[in-house]
């Protein structure tokens, strides 16, 4: 039987070394493709990837299982990170429209899922209005500040965040209704 995320996640908290290979193995390819197309460097995601496990195994992390999944806390640290690492190496960056992943030579099914995923995220974007879909753009795509988005739109910084967590209240009741292996969820 697969160990869940936050099992792993709480075993590799405790120093577990065979926790925290299950969880690199589960999920470098796909922080390291998140990492990438926001830096468009091979070098630097490698290193945003590896600061994330680092961290996960030296200190001690928070994660609330009634917040969201793993995999999105997982991605935000990883956001984070990048971010963090782009501003240390005085990097500009704009992300880039297609898919990063063309030089990782991912399998088939992996392929496969990251289409169906990212369609899925595309799709429920698109269902936000016109607003949020700007912001989640600018927070999420770009790595933009809350507090930057608020100086380009010329808006009030806790409307930017008022839209920022109603995008992601919504983004969650959209994507939330199927669990990872296409049920239903009981809700």
């Amino acid at each position: 039987m697969r160990e869940n995320d936050v099992e792993l996640f709480n075993r590799a908290q405790a120093q577990d070394e065979h926790a925290l290979e299950l969880l690199y193995d589960r999920y470098e390819k796909l922080l390291f493709s998140f990492s990438f197309r926001m830096t468009k460097n091979k070098f630097l995601a490698e290193e945003v990837v590896q600061d994330v496990f680092t961290k996960i195994w030296s200190k001690q992390r928070n994660f609330d299982e009634s917040k969201g999944k793993f995999s999105s806390w997982l991605l935000t640290v990883t956001r984070n990170a990048t971010i963090d690492m782009l501003r240390k190496k005085k990097t500009t960056y704009e992300i880039d429209e297609r898919d990063a992943l063309h030089d990782l030579s991912p399998t088939t099914e992996e392929q496969v899922e990251w289409k169906e995923r990212s369609e899925e995220v595309r799709t429920a974007v698109q269902q936000l209005t016109i607003e949020q879909q700007e912001i989640i753009e600018m927070f999420y795509f770009k790595g933009l500040s809350q507090s930057k988005i608020a100086e380009a739109c010329n808006l009030p910084l806790g409307t930017v965040k008022g839209r920022v967590r109603l995008a992601l209240k919504h983004l969650r009741g959209i994507l939330s209704p199927t669990n990872e292996r296409g049920f239903q969820d009981d809700v």
